[in-house]
């Protein structure tokens, strides 16, 4: 079963992510895809991990190329998030690319490889501002990414202040 899990900034998509996950007898894998590049990234990084915390979660530092994530058959897998992925992907020192569909591949292929696959991404560019070329081809892509991991997944949830909202399948906790 794969679940996408989006919403705004600090909505409570990892709180409910762990949550979906919590249940689960076998393994579970946390594939974190911040890299920690300055303070803010490890305050980040630091808060996931306390909020993880004895829930059994193993941790595997995933920045690029998810296909080829070392993710055991039949593990439960939850997937933070998204939008670093993206970005990892996206911008590298030999400039810009497009990997929506490597991305979407990729996740294609750990859902068909786990028991339970559960997606963090984030809900951006729906504000209507005007942004630089950069940005704006970041937004185009993650939506491009977002709309692939939709179209498999079991269950698409919206996360509105806290509150989750089924928007395809069911919540499945």
């Amino acid at each position: 079963m794969t679940t996408l899990i989006t919403g705004g900034s600090k909505c409570g998509k990892s709180r409910l992510a762990e949550r979906i996950l919590s249940g689960f007898a076998g393994r579970k894998i946390y594939i974190a895809t911040m890299k920690p590049y300055g303070d803010e990234e490890r305050k980040i990084i630091a808060r996931h991990i306390l909020q993880r915390e004895g829930k059994g979660f193993e941790t595997l530092e995933c920045y690029t190329d998810i296909r080829d994530a070392d993710v055991p058959e039949g593990a439960a897998v939850l997937l933070e998030c998204v939008g670093n992925l993206l970005a990892n992907e996206m911008f590298t020192e030999g400039g810009m690319t497009y990997p929506s569909e490597k991305i979407v591949s990729g996740l294609r292929e750990l859902s068909r490889r786990t028991k339970m696959l559960v997606i963090v991404t984030n809900q951006v560019g729906s504000d209507g501002v005007r942004y630089e070329e950069g940005t704006a081809a970041y937004i185009a892509e993650i939506g491009k990414v977002n709309c692939g991991i939709a179209a498999f997944a079991d269950n698409v949830i919206e996360c509105v202040y806290g509150i989750p909202l089924p928007l395809k399948g069911e919540l499945p906790c």
